[in-house]
């Protein structure tokens, strides 16, 4: 079963409910196994691949998702655009808890994940100025727009390793970057979506103020939970109308990311790694 667009459910998000299940595919990768079987769900007559980050019952660390495998098994399935949805602290008082974000940039604190297909035989160098697809971004940003939700159409998010929250030092550093958010599982995640050259977007819920906010209590899970379940309600009503208005995309830059990202001589890479990567990069190989 093919999808052409996927959703990847973060903290709370760990099925649709009211969507018809057409097919549930467990699929082996190069990498190993993804964080759950995915869905392929009927969601207002559009065929989507739904994929729980953490797995269901939330039992994976956010530096153990193995994102590497995840998005070459959307690749996989034909998936041309990844809706992310997570949760994050806020760094800022005009970043709100229950609001939504339609992330625009990010910091990269992360030390212990694989952050790349390349390496091992082969060397590419994909640009990642604009770490979203503009053009999802554009499309998620007019749905937000007419809804009755509190949301904002940019925000810059520091990926941290995790999985213990920031330290007060850590959110005051964080905060001087001018940077409005913090969470522990966008990276790797849009960078290996760039090199499958697939479009990514990620609509962002706050569920706190991190640990600099001085009137309020210390981030805990207790208070995470609370305020991720309201938003998960309020992005899971919104998801059929999101998913209808990023069909509309033809064609977009980022499924064309690596056409001159690659460096190596095809004839030097080790077949090995060839073979895994045959998926993303066989049609520059031929050329």
């Amino acid at each position: 079963m093919k999808a052409d667009i996927a959703v990847i459910g973060g903290s709370g998000l760990y099925r649709i409910e009211g969507s018809r299940v057409i097919e549930e595919i467990d699929v082996p990768t190069p990498f190993g196994m993804t964080s759950d079987v995915i869905s392929v769900m009927d969601i207002g007559g559009i065929p989507v691949a739904f994929l729980p980050r953490h797995g269901k019952g939330h039992r994976i660390l956010p530096t153990e998702v193995p994102s590497d495998a995840n998005i070459w098994a959307l690749k996989y399935l034909g998936v041309k655009q990844i809706i992310s949805v997570s949760a994050v602290g806020s760094l800022s008082e005009d970043y709100k808890p229950g609001d939504f974000i339609v992330l625009d940039q990010l910091i990269d604190r992360t030390r212990s994940r694989r952050n790349s297909y390349f390496g091992n035989g082969i060397v590419g160098h994909v640009a990642f100025a604009e770490p979203f697809c503009p053009s999802m971004r554009g499309k998620i940003i007019e749905v937000l727009s007419k809804k009755n939700h509190p949301f904002h159409e940019k925000g810059t998010l520091v990926t941290m390793e995790g999985p213990l929250f920031s330290t007060k030092a850590e959110s005051e550093l964080y905060r001087s970057w001018k940077s409005h958010l913090i969470g522990m599982t966008a990276l790797p995640e849009a960078k290996l979506a760039r090199e499958a050259e697939i479009c990514y977007a990620t609509i962002a819920m706050v569920t706190d103020y991190d640990c600099w906010h001085e009137t309020e209590e210390s981030v805990s899970v207790e208070m995470v939970l609370k305020v991720m379940n309201d938003n998960v309600s309020s992005v899971k009503a919104m998801l059929p109308e999101i998913i209808e208005s990023v069909t509309g995309i033809e064609d977009c830059t980022c499924r064309h990311a690596a056409e001159n990202a690659i460096i190596t001589d095809p004839e030097k890479i080790p077949y090995e790694k060839k073979r895994r990567l045959s998926l993303f990069y066989s049609k520059y190989w031929k050329a």
